[in-house]
């Protein structure tokens, strides 16, 4: 018997799956609102120099406010005053002739800014000055945040792999709340870079290990409906933190409101059961059999486990085989080199078109909190619609068209006026809808491309790839200080290349599932299995056909 065939017994998909999947639900809801935080708590607000040090003496008398700034410090294009430079000395004759400003000495700022409180109370940049010259260390924040997710990454992957996938789970929930509350009581940037690097890190556990935890408390027919669900936790975290970062504009109280539903989730931790996949390929028949009938009893199959001693379990088929595999074994066959290479291509362009849409929520002269709002909203129908294609128009079509329909939507962008604020974002968010279905689509066409044996270390590395392109998006949204399309075309040329990519791909709905390297070789047994299925369905085609006549 295989493993599969008595999760379908005792119901796959039962009140039981629906625990878990509510359970993980909870934790996974935090993990969008970490990734995109940045967007709030790394926000420049406007700014201008302190004119303090060129009021020592009190030479700026009795004047209005608007006064003293324009004697001070010099007016940009709009009007407005200029936000890293001051005149050395104040200018009092700008007060009837503000038109020949231009030409007069300035200076940089001298005694630090002065900061418009009225949309943030407190952000980073205000905190440490992170404007002018170091205004490239808010986008670098970001950028550390998500090289800890790219290690934590593969370190919680074969951690889970080694002790289980409960217990991996509740350390990730209590280190990732750890380092993260640590963070707000930072003294330093120095410090707060490090511990943000470190919540990556652990608070990355959460989706790797609860994303194979489902998927593996589940029948086959279902694992495509329980990866939808999961990843609707991302649009309901990404939609909400736009209306808890509207609520909480200080940097410090948002990052614990964001951060408090691992508290329940570690509350929670208790009702989360062991993989038994994982329990029986590790020896403890004993402890599997525990779970697998706590989920005949919920699912109410009592009458199938009953049946069934924790001795037999020991016999039961399950994917691991005899031979350990390692990340090697991706590149030591021809086949398996190249499904490498256009799998880990398609991985790191989808994530970092993905997240360079994502965190650009300021770039198109909107309210932040409403661009954040439908980025979030978008990814509901946009992850509807793909439930509905991968089976309709199959998993290559889908994913290449998703991506060539998002780098369209970035082209029309670059010619779009940027006064045009309105257009501008509504492409931009139809832009993040495709990018969000091609990203749904390739975590599972990824999953159905590997062999069993390998498929563990397939998403590994997979995933790495993607948090190496999630940490080089917030550092391509930088170019735009050279040429403001800058970005813009990047980002489209990373799509359009992983569309091309995609279409090398083979296709794999209605196939059967490559168990070995020799199947994805095509020596293998599976291999032979599909195409004699497909031959019987030709034949039997042929016969309804000769009936007809």
């Amino acid at each position: 018997m295989k493993f599969e065939d008595l999760i379908t017994e005792i119901n796959g998909f039962g009140r039981f799956q629906k625990m878990i999947l509510c359970i993980s639900f909870v934790g996974r809801f935090t993990i969008p609102c970490h990734f995109l935080l940045s967007n709030f708590i790394a926000a420049i607000p406007s700014h201008h120099c302190d004119i303090s040090s060129l009021d020592v003496q009190g030479i700026l008398g009795n004047l209005s406010r608007e006064q003293k700034l324009t004697v001070s410090i010099p007016a940009q294009d709009g009007g407005t005053p200029a936000s890293c430079h001051m005149f050395s000395y104040p200018q009092f004759h700008l007060l009837t002739n503000s038109s020949s400003s231009a030409e007069l000495p300035v200076v940089e700022c001298q005694n630090g800014w002065e900061y418009d409180n009225r949309t943030f109370i407190s952000t980073l940049a205000t905190q440490w000055d992170l404007v002018c010259d170091n205004k490239g260390l808010n986008k670098a924040v970001a950028t550390i945040f998500f090289v800890g997710v790219m290690f934590g990454a593969a370190f919680f992957g074969g951690m889970s792999d080694r002790f289980g996938r409960k217990p991996m789970l509740l350390v990730s929930y209590i280190s990732g709340m750890a380092f993260t509350l640590a963070s707000i009581f930072s003294s330093s940037f120095i410090m707060f870079a490090v511990l943000r690097f470190f919540s990556g890190f652990t608070i990355t556990g959460i989706v790797i290990v609860s994303t194979v935890l489902n998927v593996e408390w589940v029948d086959i027919q279902h694992r495509r409906l329980v990866c939808i669900i999961d990843s609707m936790a991302w649009a309901v975290g990404s939609t909400s933190l736009s209306l808890i970062a509207f609520c909480i504009r200080d940097w410090r109280w948002l990052t614990v409101a964001v951060t408090s539903p691992l508290l329940l989730s570690t509350v929670l931790w208790w009702w989360v059961p062991e993989s038994a996949r994982w329990l029986i390929a590790n020896g403890k028949a004993e402890k599997a059999h525990y779970y697998l009938h706590k989920c005949a009893v919920m699912n109410h199959k009592e009458d199938v486990i009953s049946r069934i001693k924790p001795e037999a379990l020991s016999i039961i088929v399950t994917d691991g085989g005899k031979k350990n595999y390692s990340y090697l074994d991706l590149v030591r066959t021809p086949k398996m080199r190249r499904l490498a290479l256009l799998t880990g291509t398609i991985w790191f362009c989808v994530a970092t078109m993905t997240y360079g849409i994502s965190l650009n929520i300021t770039g198109f002269g909107l309210n932040m909190y409403l661009t954040q709002f439908v980025y979030g909203a978008i990814e509901v129908p946009s992850k509807l619609m793909v439930y509905y294609l991968l089976e309709k128009i199959g998993r290559r079509k889908t994913e290449a068209g998703a991506q060539l329909l998002a780098a369209i939507s970035l082209m029309i962008n670059i010619f779009i006026p940027r006064d045009q604020w309105v257009g501008r974002t509504v492409v931009a968010v139809l832009g993040k809808g495709f990018a969000v279905a091609a990203f749904c689509t390739i975590v599972l066409y990824s999953s159905e491309l590997y062999p069993t044996v390998l498929r563990q270390n397939g998403m590994g590395y997979n995933s790495f790839l993607a948090r190496l392109g999630v940490s080089v998006a917030p550092l391509v949204l930088l170019l735009d200080s050279f040429w403001g399309h800058f970005s813009q075309t990047i980002l489209c040329s990373v799509a359009l290349i992983a569309s091309l990519v995609a279409w090398q791909l083979p296709e794999t709905r209605d196939r059967c599932l490559p168990e070995t390297i020799e199947d994805v070789e095509g020596t293998g047994k599976n291999l032979i299995k599909d195409q004699d299925k497909q031959e019987d369905e030709e034949k039997m085609t042929m016969n309804e056909h000769k009936e007809e006549l």
